[in-house]
C-alpha cells in the first residue's frame, strides 16, 4: 500500500544552489561545528570506517561526480546527527534528481502520523523534525 507524503517545504522562494545534502552539512556549519569536528564523528557504525573532514569540505564546495557510497552515507548521518534515511534521500537528490514522493509498505499509523503533519504549520513541523532526531541520537548514544 502506499500514501502520498507531503512535498517538503523549503521556507524560501528561491532553490538554493547548493544540494540537499551540501545544505544539510552546510546547516550544521551554520550552527557552529566545525568540518574537523564532523571529520572526528563521522564514523560508519557499521564497519568502523572513517570519512575525512576534507571530504566535508568538498561535498559543500564541490560535490565530486559520484554520489557517496553506503559506508560514506552511514559515516555522514552519524556526523550529522542525521538518519541514515535522511541521508539517502538528499543523495537521490542531489546525484540523482530523485525526490521521494510515496511511502510504501507502511501500515495505518504511519499514515494517520503523516496526516497529521501535513496539516501542521512549518514551524511545528520542524519543532516535531527535532524531537524525532533528537530521539535517535539518544538512542544511538545508549
Amino acid at each position: 500500500m502506499t500514501a502520498a507524503a507531503p512535498a517538503p517545504d523549503s521556507g524560501t522562494d528561491e532553490p538554493s544552489p547548493m544540494g540537499p545534502l551540501s545544505q544539510l552539512i552546510q546547516a550544521e556549519l551554520d550552527k557552529g561545528k566545525s568540518l574537523r569536528e564532523l571529520g572526528k564523528a563521522a564514523v560508519d557504525p557499521n564497519t568502523g570506517e572513517k570519512i575525512s573532514w576534507q571530504y566535508f569540505q568538498k561535498l559543500v564546495k564541490t560535490p565530486p561526480a559520484s554520489a557517496p557510497s553506503p559506508v560514506q552515507m552511514r559515516a555522514i548521518a552519524a556526523a550529522l546527527g542525521k538518519s541514515e534515511n535522511r541521508i539517502k534521500e538528499a543523495v537521490a537528490e542531489q546525484w540523482l534528481d530523485y525526490r521521494a514522493t510515496e511511502l510504501a509498505g507502511y501500515g495505518g499509523t504511519v499514515r494517520i502520523i503523516l496526516g497529521h503533519l501535513g496539516a501542521m504549520t512549518e514551524q511545528e513541523r520542524k519543532r516535531w523534525l527535532a524531537m524525532i532526531e533528537a530521539d535517535e541520537r539518544a538512542r544511538r548514544e545508549e
